[in-house]
């Protein structure tokens, strides 16, 4: 796991190096141990490294073919690169290096774009192919690595994170009310290629994009998910054969310690439980809590702890001060990508860089709900009106009520989604919702979150919920072996008898992270401030009223899915006074 960044020039000028290292050393907390840079006039390219495989130099980036005249720089892991080596060794390539940087190097010799048809792994990378005079970017099937990029006049860069691009300059600040639609409504997500700024769109997920030196650019998606239905009796055993081994290859493929983000439910619990059946021994767990509320606990210690106890596990736990999360917050919005409402934003910032200090990769349960239907609202939509109903926070109308006329636009999100529950290889309602879930808000809500904040700390999470192998699956799966037992229920038979019953069969939890829901007191100052300061107001984006509206009760107002409105508008404006 790395950071990466780059510029291409078709206007007959050099790329600018000053900007590409700026950009770079912007991704420092991203790849802390080692930096390197390259350029061949129209690109060049930056990159800052995590060392996780190949611990040696002879893994550093960008690295170079200059034989055949290619450049890589790469973020991300794949998973079955000795697999990969071999079968380039067998077509006549030779390595020098030790690591799954170079196969993707080799692979692109073989095969030219379609290298990312043969790479299982998570992914985001810039390759320069000079006798081509083409800068090829790619990101992996459900877009658990990041690629922002920008165009200008006469150039084209990319980065890791918004903020990486913004410090190369140029670049304007304008908002998009396209994607303050999409923020607003799908839970903070805003589905590739929007951010919620106009000059910064990011790769979809499972895409290519190449440029050449004149300018010209053609994209490539080359994944898509199929939730058809497959006909098969086995779907528990199969079920457990590919979980399995996607968790034994996000062990296996690292050379340094590898530990697991337990928070104490179904998911992260399975994780450990599959993992000490791989046989991994000295596992090392981790927890955090925070303090409780009157109406809501801070932590799930009490299963957390029963699991570690019962497998064994070297467990660490961190209970966390509310004065020291309102400390923190700031830190953590500024290092966030994309504005993310989410309460387990500070947890996963202030778990990671507790981590980090201890391990450099982690296994973490982003993505079950979506994938196997784990959320409470999957049991009620049917048709795009309860879809509506049940899963925007906002319905347009508020929307309107919230912003002054000039950030105003027509419900595109509903559009969004009607196209999205529209699209062919899919049987039923539930099963286009969980695929657009799956394809489409996973990526910008809980993997972003614990990909921006445990990346902040020079930390890799690895998701083995979204093996892209395991997703095609339980995608054909019939609905009621997700939606049964009110929700992941092949899941919980499947962790039956390997887990304890107290575990499966607890109410469903969330990171916990009280005080950002129930806001009151030096929460509830903090926002006001926010919200009443000079820049947000000669920002004129919020509605005034509405904001007063929501300052008067400020527990009052909650999403369908119970987040706090007034934090969403504070977390937004926090986040554009951060960057």
């Amino acid at each position: 796991m790395c950071g990466i960044a780059g510029e291409l020039r078709w206007d007959g000028l050099p790329a600018e190096e000053a900007v590409v290292r700026r950009m770079g050393e912007r991704l420092a907390r991203r790849g802390p141990d080692a930096a390197g840079f390259w350029s061949d006039g129209a690109v060049a390219l930056a990159h800052r490294r995590l060392s996780i495989i190949d611990l040696s130099t002879r893994s550093n980036q960008p690295m170079l073919d200059p034989v055949r005249g290619v450049a890589l720089v790469f973020n991300g892991t794949i998973y079955n690169y000795p697999a990969l080596r071999k079968t380039l060794h067998a077509l006549g390539h030779s390595f020098v290096s030790d690591g799954d940087t170079e196969t993707i190097l080799r692979a692109y010799i073989q095969w030219g774009e379609d290298c990312v048809d043969h790479l299982d792994g998570v992914f985001a990378f810039a390759l320069r192919d000079t006798r081509n005079r083409t800068l090829f970017l790619a990101r992996d099937r459900l877009g658990i690595k990041p690629l922002y990029f920008a165009r200008l006049p006469g150039r084209c860069r990319f980065a890791s994170t918004v903020q990486a691009l913004l410090s190369g300059g140029d670049l304007s600040s304008d908002l998009d009310p396209i994607a303050l639609h999409h923020h607003f409504t799908l839970h903070s997500s805003v589905p590739a290629p929007f951010t919620v700024l106009k000059a910064v769109r990011k790769l979809e997920q499972g895409t290519t994009l190449t440029l050449d030196d004149s300018g010209n650019e053609r994209s490539r998606r080359y994944w898509s998910l199929n939730a058809q239905r497959e006909v098969r009796e086995d779907w528990e055993e199969a079920l457990h054969a590919t979980l399995s081994a996607a968790v034994k290859k996000r062990i296996e493929i690292a050379d340094v310690k590898v530990g697991v983000l337990l928070s104490g439910g179904l998911d992260s619990s399975l994780l450990v439980a599959l993992a000490a059946e791989q046989g991994a021994t000295d596992l090392m767990t981790f927890s955090i809590g925070f303090e409780d509320q009157p109406e809501e606990k801070g932590n799930e210690f009490e299963y957390s702890d029963l699991v570690a106890d019962h497998f064994g596990t070297r467990h660490h736990r961190l209970l966390i001060p509310n004065a020291e999360v309102l400390r923190r917050l700031p830190e953590a919005v500024a290092a966030s990508s994309e504005p993310m409402a989410s309460q387990d934003v500070i947890s996963f910032y202030l778990l990671s860089e507790w981590v980090s200090k201890t391990v450099k990769v982690v296994l973490s349960g982003q993505g079950a709900d979506e994938v196997f239907a784990g959320y409470s609202w999957h049991q009620k939509i049917v048709d795009m009106a309860s879809l509506r109903h049940h899963y925007f926070d906002r319905d347009h109308a508020e929307f309107t009520d919230m912003f002054e006329p000039t950030w105003r636009t027509e419900d595109v999100t509903s559009a969004l989604m009607a196209k999205k529950m529209s699209e062919p290889l899919a049987d039923e309602f539930i099963d286009q919702l969980l695929r657009a879930e799956t394809t489409l808000f996973v990526t910008d809500d809980p993997v972003k979150r614990v990909d921006n904040m445990t990346m902040s700390w020079g930390l890799e999470a690895r998701v083995p919920f979204l093996d892209a192998s395991l997703v095609e699956l339980v995608a054909q799966m019939p609905p009621h072996l997700k939606l049964g037992s009110g929700g992941k229920h092949i899941l919980k038979r499947l962790a039956r008898n390997r887990l304890p019953d107290a575990v499966i069969d607890r109410p469903k939890g969330y990171f916990p992270m009280p005080a950002l829901k129930h806001v009151r007191g030096e929460f509830l100052t903090f926002m006001r401030d926010l919200l009443n300061s000079t820049a947000c107001r000669q920002r004129g984006l919020y509605r005034r009223a509405y904001v007063e509206r929501l300052l008067a009760e400020p527990e009052q107002h909650l999403t369908r899915i119970q987040g706090n409105k007034l934090w969403h508008l504070a977390l937004l404006e926090l986040w554009l006074q951060s960057i």
